[in-house]
């Protein structure tokens, strides 16, 4: 793969530039590729390009679409290895994460979208009149480096499927996934103009992605301050927005039922990626009669956790994704231990050799009020915060500035009842896996919009009224 080129209009192209960006392979810590330093210039023309392209993509049928995504489909499905291979590379995750969690998942939610766009109605009467869905136009979709293939299928598939063309800028530290994506829409057939690659810095493209007149919609995923500035920048010419943002999930432990699930739907999330997930279980809030039985479960799964080369079958916890990260993640939890958590498993990180490993952190004695249980950490570290009683555990669980996530673990009817009372976009309760059709969003500063699902789809949509 020839990653020293952008793509636009169709076509491999040389960037404006000279200037290029190295990426790192956080296991080891060697260069092991570049990617164009793409500016506004570069912007320009991919924007142009997708502007032109939208003007004949958006009159194909639904039919033509979903044909091109589906044989995008078949070309994910043949080369998953290569693309969790270079995952792995780029930003650290297991290989066994990064076949499944991060390639095989979205082969799924292609599947969803796909199922989506054939059964919608882009018409349908209402009243004295017809309600006509229309794409949106030509969006700006800025992706994470977390999950560097997933969050792209989130946006650029919806997105082409409903007719939008589209300019992607992939995270600067693990831009390499995304050569594959536009390879395999490439091959699949898809006209030139709809999908455009433009990798860079976030001021010096995503920015200008914001701002720019004939982009129509922002789609951004990464953390809330960076969403903030974003849609600052985008509402200056009022474009439609969707912001995937940080999270501080709790998982709540009522009594002892479900304990085993809850606590591997805490592993899952907070450990399967070192901890980089917008939707990691990060605090355990547990009732005090069953403390005890969780904190068990808790060591008993913590010791089949492998920390190590993230290429080895049997490694479950690969390295944090960049020297920044490890430095963040080290210094949250020196300041869990100055605030008076207790550590009581894992150990405050000694510096980096040949790669950024942290052995995954569980903290006890931890108040809501500690800085480890307010601000999302982005890395391994479990703070378990004790309550006397439920009341307390939703009062807990809500005060946050984040939305995102939750589960909650107990008997049944109970469960169903708190999980109706924690503000959040998706609840888990007694479950450690959700489905490609189910809405993905924030409440308060963990985002705007949803993504997935038939809700995702429409986020791509205009709505138009027809009366008469």
């Amino acid at each position: 793969m020839d990653y020293n080129k952008l793509y636009i209009n169709g076509q491999f192209v040389k960037a404006n530039s000279n200037e290029y960006i190295e990426v790192e392979n956080p296991s080891n810590r060697k260069i092991i590729g570049k990617v164009p330093r793409g500016n506004s210039e570069d912007v320009n023309n991919a924007v142009n390009a997708a502007f032109e392209a939208f003007k004949t993509w958006k009159n194909t049928s639904i039919e033509e679409r979903i044909e091109i995504i589906e044989k995008f489909k078949e070309y994910i499905e043949n080369n998953l290895e290569k693309i969790a291979n270079i995952i792995t590379e780029e930003q650290g995750s297991p290989v066994n994460f990064a076949q499944n969690n991060q390639v095989r998942n979205n082969i799924n939610r292609i599947n969803a979208y796909i199922n989506i766009a054939k059964n919608f109605k882009f018409e349908e009467e209402l009243g004295v009149g017809r309600v006509r869905y229309e794409p949106v136009g030509v969006v700006a979709c800025l992706t994470p480096w977390n999950f560097p293939m997933g969050q792209i299928i989130q946006k650029i598939v919806p997105a082409i499927l409903s007719g939008c063309t589209v300019v992607l800028k992939p995270s600067q530290i693990a831009p390499l996934t995304s050569y594959y994506i536009v390879e395999g829409l490439h091959e699949a057939g898809l006209p030139k103009g709809v999908l455009n690659l433009v990798t860079g810095k976030g001021r010096e493209v995503g920015n200008v992605l914001a701002e720019h007149k004939l982009v129509n919609k922002v789609s951004f995923t990464g953390s809330t301050e960076g969403g903030k500035e974003v849609a600052k920048t985008a509402l200056n010419t009022v474009k439609k927005i969707t912001l995937e943002l940080g999270g501080k999930s709790p998982a709540i432990f009522l009594d002892n039922s479900n304990i085993e699930i809850g606590v591997k739907r805490i592993f899952t999330s907070l450990f399967g990626n070192c901890g980089q997930t917008c939707v990691a279980f990060s605090r355990a809030i547990v009732i005090k009669d069953v403390k005890d039985e969780v904190i068990a479960e808790i060591i008993k799964q913590y010791s089949k956790l492998v920390v190590g080369n993230p290429k080895d079958i049997n490694t479950n916890v690969g390295p944090l994704v960049s020297e920044k990260q490890f430095k963040k993640v080290k210094k949250y939890i020196e300041l869990g231990i100055e605030e008076g958590a207790n550590i009581i498993l894992g150990e405050i990180p000694r510096e980096y050799e040949n790669g950024y490993f942290i052995k995954p952190v569980i903290f006890d004695k931890v108040n809501n009020n500690m800085t480890i249980a307010r601000e999302e950490i982005f890395g391994p570290v479990l703070s378990i915060i004790e309550v006397e009683n439920i009341e307390e555990a939703i009062e807990i669980a809500n005060d946050t500035i984040y939305g995102l996530s939750a589960g909650v673990y107990g008997k049944d009817e109970i469960a169903q009842k708190v999980a109706r009372e924690i503000n959040s976009g998706e609840v888990y309760i007694n479950k450690d896996s959700s489905d490609a059709y189910l809405p993905f969003g924030g409440y308060k500063q963990s985002g705007l919009g949803r993504e997935a699902g038939i809700f995702g789809f429409k986020e791509f949509l205009e709505v138009k009224s027809l009366i008469g």
